[in-house]
């Protein structure tokens, strides 16, 4: 029996630590479709997809290497 690993959520601490950005501009880039959007897990809590933030940094990553070739 396979067992699909578990996806991690985020919490805003935790994503602005790893994206290097303020709670501010990470909102900014959700509203404007630049981030990936929160899960709502209640009336006033929110966390993030560990794989979608990763997937975000990836892309920087990669764009980064387009341009400097």
């Amino acid at each position: 029996m396979s067992h699909a690993k578990a996806e991690r959520l985020l919490r805003l601490p935790e994503v602005r630590s790893l994206v290097g950005l303020s709670h501010t501009e990470i909102y900014r880039r959700v509203n404007a479709g630049q981030f990936p959007r929160q899960i709502q897990l209640g009336p006033k809590s929110v966390a993030w997809s560990e794989s979608e933030v990763s997937n975000w940094i990836s892309e920087r990553v990669a764009a980064r290497d387009r341009i400097a070739n």
